[in-house]
């Protein structure tokens, strides 16, 4: 049997049962040296720690800027960390006794923000997607076949766009090959990184209805980043926001946009257009650039925005806090015992 056509409920590769999460984030940490500059670095991902569940999709948010792509990176040893660790099913990525790199690259794929770029501009399409499971040991045949049927899952008609070029596709047709390219290995995990936001509309709402029934039919999981929170909203599970590298809040899709924490995340909210003209914004929910990763803020990184942001901000960086539900924000007002003189009014 063709592993494409095995059952989701029995895959053999499921070591640890349900209840271990599919890929635990521990400490995690990039830093980009700057030459000339002194030693300084950008902090791109600077001491990130999560779960991903199987079969769930997370959704990652933030601002253009704020580590999303790098950590996607990250997780799948497409550039390499500078500390933390990395547990995929229960082994350890890239350690003597747990799972080597490429045993990981098997079992979770990656599907590029720029769908143009990242196909061969010289490799006919079945081919490119063949290359991978042809990679990985297929016979050459075989691997073609591979693609043909998973160019048909993601609808796309194998006899009239496989022997096609990219530069003959639309941006919807070259999104739907990588996202066919991403399957054809048989992973357990994709991590989409921004799939949808050179789409409009219309092709948007298909790519994304596609790939939450390819989830279903292989029992995928998924780390989806985008910085459109509609679309987080529609396709998401939990949510993680993110913010100059950190972490400043997670939870349940429902409670992030029902009951934000943090107030980045309700400057985030804020921020999403509205068709009611009665609700017309007037000013903008949060104000001034993101501050340089080179040298981020002291204390809780967001400060220099925060309409709440008190001394203590400057001087103590807020820890992550439970507050029930599997919902977590990083603000000292969340904190009764932190000092703040709001602490408390957000929890």
């Amino acid at each position: 049997m063709s592993p494409l056509d095995m059952s989701p409920d029995l895959d053999p590769r499921d070591r640890g049962g349900e209840q271990q999460p599919l890929l635990i984030v521990r400490d995690l940490r990039r830093h980009f040296p700057i030459k000339g500059a002194g030693g300084r670095a950008v902090k791109a991902v600077d001491g990130v720690s999560f779960d991903v569940r199987k079969g769930e999709i997370l959704g990652v948010v933030g601002e253009s800027g704020c580590g999303k792509s790098t950590l996607a990176r990250l997780l799948l040893h497409l550039i390499r960390p500078d500390a933390g660790e990395l547990v995929f099913d229960g082994d350890q990525v890239d350690a003597p006794r747990g799972i080597t790199v490429a045993a990981l690259r098997r079992q979770a794929q990656m599907v590029f923000q720029d769908s143009y770029s990242s196909l061969n501009p010289r490799m006919p399409v079945r081919d490119s997607v063949a290359f991978g499971p042809f990679v990985q040991g297929e016979p050459k045949a075989k691997a073609r076949e591979i693609a043909r049927d998973m160019l048909a899952k993601v609808g796309l008609n194998p006899d009239q766009f496989g022997p096609r070029y990219p530069h003959e596709l639309s941006g919807g047709q070259k999104q739907r090959v990588n996202v066919a390219r991403a399957l054809a290995t048989n992973p357990r995990m994709v991590i989409l990184d921004e799939p949808v936001s050179a789409l409009d509309k219309s092709v948007e709402a298909q790519v994304l209805n596609l790939l939450r029934a390819l989830k279903r039919q292989f029992n995928l999981t998924y780390v989806f980043i985008s910085h459109d929170m509609n679309v987080v909203r529609y396709i998401s599970d939990r949510v993680l926001v993110m913010y100059l590298g950190k972490i400043v809040e997670l939870g349940p899709v429902d409670e992030i946009f029902s009951h934000p924490r943090h107030p980045y995340t309700r400057a985030l909210l804020a921020s999403r257009p509205s068709m009611d003209p009665a609700r017309r914004m007037e000013e903008p929910p949060v104000t001034g650039d993101p501050p340089n990763p080179i040298d981020p803020p002291s204390g809780c990184r967001f400060r220099t925005r925060c309409a709440y942001s008190e001394p203590l901000c400057a001087t103590s960086e807020p820890a992550l806090s439970a507050m029930g539900g599997g919902h977590i924000a990083a603000c000292h007002m969340l904190d009764p015992a932190s000092g703040h003189s709001a602490a408390g009014a957000m929890s």
